[in-house]
C-alpha cells in the first residue's frame, strides 16, 4: 500500500530485495535504525560496514555490483574522509549521512558529485535518508526534458539530473522540444530556459499547455535575467515553477522533486477516482 514520506513524497509500495546497498557507519544506533527502515519500507537488507576495512572488503570481495552507498564522512580507519574518497573513486553512487557539516564541507561534498547529503540533526534524519534512497532507486522512472540553446547549460543541467538517476533528454530549441514531447508522451517534467532564439520559454509553455495540462506534465522555467517579473509571467502562461541562475544544487533538486511528487500524487488520485467510478 502506498504511504507518504515526511516530505510528502509517496512511496509506491515497490520493493527492492535484489538491490545491494552498503551502509558505512560506525554508530550502532544509526545502523540499526537505517537497516530497519530500509527493510520495512523498501525490502532492502543493507550491508553494514563499521570500519574502512569492512567497506573495502564488502566492495572488493563480492562480484555483485553495489547500487548505492550510504556513508559517514569519517569511519574508524578513515578519519580524514578516505572512505568517501574510496567510494567516489570506485564510481559508487553515494549519499552522505553526517553530523559534521559547515559551508566548507558542503562545497567539498558537492564537488565530489555525491547523490545527496543528509544531516544527523533531527529525529527525522533517518526518514529523510530512506526517502533519498527511494528517490535514487526510482528516479529513472521519471523522464525529464531540458530545453536550452546553450550547450554548456544543457550539459550542466543534464549532468545534475543524471547524478540523481533521472532519465534525461535534451533539446537545443523550442521547436526540437515540441518534437521530442510528441514522440515521448511519457515525459513528465520540462525544464526550459526563457531566452531562446526560435521559441522563447513563454511561447513554448503556451504550446505545451495546448496539448498537456499540469496534471500530466510539469514545467519549470529558468533564466539568468534579473527581471523579477519573469517568474510571474511564466506562471501565468502555465508554468509550475521558476528558478533564477545560478542555481543552488539543493534548491534545484528539491524543486524537481516537489514538482514530480505533485505529479505522482495527482496521478494516484486519478487512479483511485477511476477505480471507484
Amino acid at each position: 500500500m502506498a504511504v507518504l514520506g515526511i516530505s510528502g513524497m509517496q512511496y509506491s509500495g515497490e520493493q527492492f530485495p535484489d538491490v545491494r546497498i552498503l551502509v558505512a557507519e560506525d554508530s550502532n544506533v544509526f545502523t540499526s535504525m537505517i537497516s530497519t527502515r530500509l527493510k520495512e519500507l523498501l525490502g532492502i537488507d543493507a550491508e553494514i560496514c563499521r570500519t574502512f576495512e569492512d567497506l573495502q572488503a564488502a566492495n572488493e570481495l563480492s562480484s555483485e555490483a553495489v547500487a548505492l552507498a550510504i556513508s559517514n564522512i569519517n569511519l574508524p580507519g578513515a578519519e580524514n574522509g578516505e572512505a568517501l574518497e574510496y567510494l567516489i573513486d570506485c564510481n559508487i553512487p553515494t549519499i552522505v549521512f553526517t553530523g559534521t557539516f559547515h559551508d566548507e564541507t558542503r562545497e567539498k561534498l558537492l564537488q565530489k558529485n555525491i547523490v545527496d547529503y543528509i544531516l544527523k540533526d533531527s529525529i527525522f534524519a533517518v526518514e529523510m535518508l530512506v526517502e533519498s534512497v527511494y528517490r535514487f532507486l526510482t528516479n529513472h522512472q521519471h523522464h525529464v526534458l531540458i530545453v536550452d540553446d546553450s550547450p554548456t547549460a544543457r550539459t550542466l543541467l543534464s549532468s545534475r539530473l543524471k547524478r540523481y538517476n533521472f532519465n534525461v533528454s535534451t533539446a537545443e530549441s523550442g521547436a526540437k522540444a515540441l518534437e521530442i514531447l510528441k514522440s515521448h508522451p511519457e515525459i513528465g517534467l520540462v525544464v526550459t530556459d526563457y531566452n531562446m532564439p526560435d521559441i522563447d520559454g513563454f511561447e513554448l509553455t503556451r504550446r505545451i499547455r495546448g496539448a498537456r495540462g499540469s496534471h500530466e506534465l510539469r514545467i519549470i522555467g529558468v533564466s539568468s535575467s534579473t527581471n523579477r517579473l519573469l517568474s510571474a509571467r511564466f506562471l501565468k502562461v502555465g508554468g509550475n515553477d521558476f528558478m533564477l541562475r545560478p542555481f543552488i544544487d539543493e534548491e534545484f533538486y528539491c524543486r524537481i522533486n516537489q514538482n514530480l511528487d505533485t505529479l505522482v500524487q495527482i496521478k494516484a488520485a486519478q487512479k483511485r477516482s477511476g477505480a471507484k467510478a
